[in-house]
């Protein structure tokens, strides 16, 4: 059997995403196709801006060293270990901003005696 070129393979596995994201029973109607690869939709924002809001389908290279299984988890390992650090960073920044109040609140109470 012929092989199936890469560009007709990534096509046919966005056109399966897309159409299992808008053959759902909400409205489609407002979504626009940008190329194989985007849908568009104009959302208005919090701020009462009209905004361009893409959707996009990304096929990810076959890999030799992991399996399509394997490289989805650890795409979705790295992005919790960034949450996670990101989440103790800002918890050690809250600490040392706390620490350097108290600090500077004690020697304007020593200044003030």
């Amino acid at each position: 059997m012929a092989k199936i070129t890469k560009t007709a393979v990534d096509k046919a596995l966005r056109d399966t995403v897309f159409g299992e994201i808008f053959n759902v029973d909400w409205d489609s109607s407002n979504y626009v196709k940008i190329n194989d690869r985007q849908y568009g939709v104009l959302l208005t924002d919090l701020n009462g801006e009209q905004r361009y809001v893409r959707i996009g389908a990304i096929v990810a290279e076959l890999r030799q060293d992991m399996t399509a299984e394997e490289l989805m988890q650890s795409e979705i390992d790295a992005y919790q270990q960034k949450q996670t650090d990101k989440a103790e960073k800002a918890k050690a920044k809250a600490e040392k901003i706390a620490k350097d109040k108290a600090k500077r609140e004690a020697e304007a109470k020593a200044k003030g005696e």
